[in-house]
């Protein structure tokens, strides 16, 4: 494989960050010890919320108000896009029953979660779509009980965008709370006596290790890192869609990677001649947060063909990744690790990120080789059963009796016996013998 780098990353030396993890075990125990009383106490020290922490009916009428029709309008199309995209995963998954052997009778169902817990970040940006994206996709899944969290600030309480989009989106109790506070109580059912049987959402990095830490309690869509984006591009793309594609992910944050793979020298070189002054172009908070992306997280790489771009890009296991290159239906057929996929230059993740329908809540840090994103199967348990009559118990029963015999479980071996036994009385079976390999 012949690879150049024209931009290597070289990110900080970070230090073990242990103070995270112990600054969340501390306030989970401790929140689990003094239940409500200390999630209220936090959403003061933390954000200076003074006010109610479930959110009434006058607070989403008041946010309502306070929203343009512009602003409702596109929030309205974003919903509808990701409930028609989550409609149709839902209706992929299919219940079923089969015979496998006379008598022998074996299903599935689809279960959907009874309490699900979305995190809504709060910070820096009104994450209305993140919103949709959790809050949406629970309620197509069928959850009964949808508790949504963000945190409220000082007197504004939650961003009216957020709370709006919640609402719309069919979340049943919001809680204005942020943070470890905010994953805390919906694991735990505080406010709502509802604990979460699973908790989805981003965040940042306190409500990412809460939600590590509390897995296995209760179910967590992924364990989220910083967002990653990748544009794939040949000789045919457009270097100025590409960099302002690629700057535009950096504002996520300063430890946010944006990479190239091209087979194309001239465009890696002219992306990164051309970044700086798209970097400069954005609004302070923006650029300093894509400075430090780009400085010192983004790659530019150069690779000879397409069928090196593909092992580069599935190395990457990228949470977004972008083609801007010829022939895109070899690249859907051919690409394997991603968190979502957009093909052509007139797609662009920003599209996904808000409104297009796709879910933007994806895998981070190579999670994406084994995991997808969010989606309404995610919310819903696949589960089986079975049933067998006295026919098929004989032919199953001999054979489990003699496997577990086989394994050296006497007790599994007993409860195949005990029923031939009773159903055939009269009859003598090959039983097995105890780890052995049958009479």
């Amino acid at each position: 494989m012949s690879i150049e780098y024209l931009k290597k990353a070289h990110p900080p030396v970070q230090a073990i960050d242990t103070a995270t993890g112990e600054t969340v075990q501390r306030l989970l125990a401790e929140i689990e010890r003094g239940r409500e009383d200390v999630a209220t106490r936090l959403a003061r020290e933390f954000d200076g919320w003074q006010g109610e922490i479930v959110v009434g009916e006058a607070a989403f009428a008041k946010a309502e108000a306070a929203l343009s029709e512009g602003v409702k309008a596109d929030i309205r199309f974003a919903r509808d896009r990701v409930f028609e995209f989550a409609r149709r995963q839902r209706d992929s998954m299919q219940e079923f029953q089969a015979e496998l052997i006379p008598g022998l009778v074996t299903g599935q169902r689809l279960i959907p979660c009874q309490t699900a817990g979305c995190y809504v970040p709060g910070g820096r940006y009104a994450h209305a779509a993140s919103a949709v994206m959790s809050v949406g996709t629970a309620s197509v899944a069928g959850v009964r009980h949808i508790v949504a969290a963000s945190p409220a600030h000082g007197d504004v309480g939650i961003h009216p965008a957020i709370l709006y989009a919640m609402k719309l989106s069919g979340a049943h109790t919001v809680l204005a709370l942020g943070g470890v506070q905010a994953v805390a109580a919906m694991a735990y059912g505080l406010f709502t006596g509802r604990p979460a049987d699973i908790i989805v959402g981003p965040g940042n990095r306190f409500v990412a290790e809460a939600k590590r830490m509390l897995f296995g309690r209760v179910g967590i869509d992924v364990v989220a890192g910083p967002t990653e984006s990748a544009v794939i591009a040949d000789d045919s793309a457009d270097p100025r869609v590409v960099t302002a594609d690629l700057i535009g992910q950096a504002e996520h944050g300063p430890d946010s990677p944006v990479w190239l793979m091209t087979s194309s020298r001239e465009l890696g070189q002219q992306v990164i001649d051309l970044a700086p002054s798209f970097i400069a172009a954005l609004p302070d908070v923006a650029r300093a947060a894509a400075t430090a992306a780009w400085r010192d997280y983004a790659e530019v790489v150069v690779a000879d063909t397409r069928e090196e771009l593909v092992a580069l890009s599935d190395a990457y296991a990228c949470e977004h990744l972008q083609v801007m290159a010829r022939d895109l239906d070899w690249w859907l057929a051919n690409l394997n690790n991603y968190g979502s996929l957009f093909l052509g230059e007139e797609t662009t993740v920003a599209y996904g990120d808000k409104c297009s329908g796709p879910n933007h809540i994806l895998p981070t840090r190579g999670a994406a080789r084994y995991s997808g994103g969010l989606s309404v199967g995610k919310f819903i348990k696949t589960v089986t059963w079975q049933r067998l009559d006295r026919g098929a118990s004989r032919t199953v029963g001999q054979v489990a009796a003699r496997i577990s015999r086989l394994e050296g479980m006497e007790g599994h071996a007993r409860t195949a016996d005990a029923r031939l036994a009773k159903y055939y009385p009269q009859e003598r079976f090959d039983l097995g013998t105890l780890g052995g390999h049958g009479t």
